[in-house]
């Protein structure tokens, strides 16, 4: 059961529910969101009736839930969210390029990636500090240094930074430097790291874990938004099958479900599904077909000397291409390429 509170409610509405429902032995959760607050009850549904919430000042609607990710369900949201993040809204209505080196190698080629990503559209910087890797011995990132180098490449370029946390150790750490923080697939089911993250007060973009069905990830997001935050992005990043001739197995069938199933924005990653250079350009014209919200994509100004995922990463002609599908491709499908915080082209305003 959820407790819906109108957009005027203030604290005092919000603790008032949340003190009735603890004095009946419940446990409640507050997630804000952009548009709207949430509270979910967790206990006796029976009891809670029983209290009338309804009747509370600041409250809109009391709806049960009947599937197991209360918060993140379209059954309590039938509007689909908006997500923004440094002011970039990631949602309906738009198409959002976040683009940059998979990982954070030197100050010149962190700014080099972000320009290339730029000149191609994308209004927020993807780059990662903290690297988890199959193996022990590959490169596993800068750390706080990675970190300082993105914040000065935002103040060069205005782009808000999305970056990956791998531990909930790290998370304020992280977060005291990025705009969004990103979970990765190896820690989808990191639950003390998505609580962690809900807690952080940043936007949260989950992947999809490789192994994951949607609704584990859905829980996972569950995680997250029931820590306090419901500014999450969801992200299908391909998972693992039999098929080799791919580095993962880009499910796309996963954005309408998704979308169907929560009101959460859904992005696509076809750098990391696809795992080659010339998968990335058909697999985001799937993505923004299929109706994706984003897609998030690797540049590297020197792919052949890259710490990190050299082969998947666009560079020159193939950023040309991509700047030209992702003004070109969302319009027939009814979107608009995010341009910058508050615009887009098309005349469609965030």
């Amino acid at each position: 059961m959820v407790v819906v509170m109108a957009p005027e409610a203030n604290e005092a509405d919000i603790r008032a529910v949340v003190s009735l429902v603890e004095t009946a032995g419940g446990d409640a959760f507050v997630s804000r969101g952009v548009e709207r607050t949430i509270i979910g009850l967790v206990g006796d549904v029976q009891q809670f009736g029983a209290l009338n919430l309804r009747a509370m000042h600041g409250v809109s609607d009391v709806v049960r839930i009947s599937v197991p990710y209360k918060l993140v369900s379209r059954e309590n949201h039938a509007e689909r969210s908006v997500v923004r993040v440094g002011g970039v809204p990631v949602g309906p209505g738009t198409m959002t390029l976040i683009a940059g080196p998979c990982a954070v190698e030197t100050p010149e080629q962190t700014l080099g990636a972000a320009q290339m990503a730029k000149a191609a559209g994308a209004t927020l910087l993807r780059g990662g500090a903290f690297k988890p890797r199959t193996s022990p011995y590959a490169f596993q990132g800068l750390g706080e240094a990675g970190l300082r180098i993105l914040a000065d490449v935002r103040d060069e370029t205005g782009m808000p930074i999305v970056t990956e946390v791998v531990d909930a150790a790290d998370v304020d750490l992280v977060a005291s430097y990025a705009d969004m923080l990103q979970i990765g697939t190896r820690n989808a089911q990191n639950f003390a790291l998505l609580q962690a993250a809900g807690e952080a007060g940043k936007p949260v973009m989950l992947k999809r874990g490789m192994n994951g069905t949607i609704e584990e990830w859905l829980m996972a997001a569950e995680y997250v938004a029931q820590r306090g935050n419901l500014d999450i992005v969801l992200c299908e990043r391909g998972i693992r099958t039999f098929e080799r001739a791919t580095r993962n197995t880009l499910d796309i069938s996963a954005v309408p479900v998704a979308q169907r199933l929560s009101h959460l924005p859904v992005i696509v990653d076809p750098s990391h599904s696809g795992g080659s250079r010339d998968l990335v350009l058909p697999l985001t014209r799937a993505a923004i077909a299929v109706g994706a919200d984003g897609v998030i994509i690797d540049v590297h100004p020197h792919p052949e000397t890259a710490l990190c995922d050299g082969p998947q990463a666009l560079v020159d002609g193939d950023l040309r291409e991509l700047a030209k599908l992702v003004r070109e491709l969302p319009p027939i499908v009814g979107r608009a390429l995010t341009e910058a915080p508050g615009v887009v082209t098309g005349g469609v305003t965030a």
